[in-house]
């Protein structure tokens, strides 16, 4: 039975799994190691030239963390995926290898706040650049292509806002101008939504989020689609070109649908070092293994709490793209067929200092930088997250002042709308 004839359930669970070869343990094992013994000088110099896929070092392959790699890869239906240390580092690894002094990204203004920083000023000191533009408006995302764009990169379901990406739209604009899409699946898991089904070339997760569930690892992944011809266009040498580290080896005609994942552990890892460990690739795994059903809760949570809300005396409005009220309802049903997942933002009539009441009033919901938890979390962006960002870009990625962000957990439903309901009152 091919692994890729199984199931979503099935595949969380065994993807990328076999019994240990050396012990028959089940689980797989944390190979705490930093390098691995070569067999003789001859496979040491096959794995160096890449002639021989095997372990070397761990700042480059674990087996471990490549069987973290091959279950997102299969979850996510690509052709390989990379794993490093966070999701941050995994924009950076899918960047890479597309990137030169003087190239440019275009990018959407719904975005989680490090990241807009990340794309306004981190890239700017390798020389790169980036486009922000409203990915709502197609003519726009056409206009801020030119002939120095290397890649568009979006969110499935953005955070905080929960804004949702017309994915189909971006990758016709994406294909035509012969450059990758990139699209971060954090918050969507390739539960609800496959983003390489609608036509993007690479998918990247935090890994710290939804897959691992727990909140006890930072991690992240760039998942290759293996169906984007490199070559086509001759702009990605990095990929097509000789690579003097590997006595002039070319990547995509060596190595075929594999070459950017290749590419990004040979020369992305090798070089800018962003490894994740195998304990926490460990710990990723086991919470994969009950994705689905923590996504079912999270939905079914997200789904009755956000229409609660909406109806709340203090609250001006929810941006949950569940909500028949959502202008992204019709878009999340087609991408997201299983639910638009479990992230929004509340709007409290009272502004910004509702919504500092209102945090520090919450007793189920931690107040944390972090979402996609088994537990319910609570942020105000505009003051943390997005702290950092103009007042025109916290509106445009959907932090606004007046914005509380809310990760729904897999609690009693009923608890956490007692809760949010006394904070409320406490805030109004």
């Amino acid at each position: 039975m091919s692994e890729q004839d199984l199931g979503f359930d099935t595949k969380q669970i065994h993807a990328g799994a076999v019994a240990d070869p050396a012990t028959g343990a089940r689980q797989v094992p944390i190979y705490q190691s930093t390098a691995f013994v070569f067999r003789d000088a001859d496979h040491a110099a096959a794995l160096f030239n890449l002639q021989e896929v095997g372990y070397i070092y761990s700042r480059l392959t674990n087996p471990t963390v490549g069987a973290l790699g091959d279950r997102i890869a299969q979850l996510e239906g690509g052709a390989g995926a990379v794993c490093c240390s966070s999701g941050h580092a995994a924009q950076l690894m899918a960047l890479f290898p597309l990137m030169e002094p003087g190239r440019n990204v275009v990018v959407s203004t719904r975005l989680y706040g490090g990241s807009v920083t990340q794309f306004t000023h981190t890239i700017k000191r390798f020389g790169w650049d980036a486009t922000f533009v409203d990915f709502d408006d197609l003519d726009a995302v056409k206009a801020a292509i030119n002939e120095d764009t290397r890649a568009i990169f979006c969110e499935t379901i953005a955070n905080p806002g929960g804004y949702v990406t017309d994915l189909e739209a971006i990758a016709a604009i994406a294909n035509a101008a012969q450059v990758p899409l990139i699209v971060d699946n954090t918050t969507a898991t390739p539960y609800l939504c496959n983003p390489i089904q609608y036509g993007a070339t690479l998918v990247t997760h935090s890994l710290t989020k939804y897959l691992t569930g727990n909140g006890t690892v930072t991690g992240g992944a760039v998942v290759d689609s293996g169906t984007f011809d490199w070559s086509a266009a001759g702009k990605f040498p990095s990929l097509t070109e000789p690579e003097p580290a590997y006595h002039g080896l070319k990547f995509q005609e060596t190595f075929g649908p594999a070459a950017f994942t290749f590419h990004s552990i040979a020369v992305g890892l090798r070089d800018l070092g962003m490894t994740m460990n195998p304990q926490g690739a460990h710990y990723t795994l086991m919470g994969i293994e009950s994705l689905s059903l923590r996504m079912q809760k999270h939905v079914a949570n997200a789904e009755k709490i956000s229409a609660w809300l909406e109806g709340h005396d203090a609250v001006s409005s929810v941006t949950y793209a569940g909500l028949d009220s959502s202008p992204y309802k019709a878009r999340a049903q087609k991408l997201c067929p299983k639910g638009a997942g479990a992230l929004f933002t509340v709007q409290l009539k009272g502004g910004y200092e509702s919504c500092v009441k209102f945090v520090n009033s919450l007793e189920l919901f931690s107040h944390v930088a972090n979402l996609g938890d088994a537990r319910s979390l609570v942020i105000h962006p505009a003051s943390t997250t997005h702290r950092q960002l103009t007042d025109e870009q916290k509106i445009a990625a959907g932090a606004a002042p007046d914005s509380v962000r809310l990760s729904i957990g897999i609690e009693e439903a009923d608890d956490l709308m007692a809760d949010l309901d006394q904070a409320l009152k406490a805030a109004s």
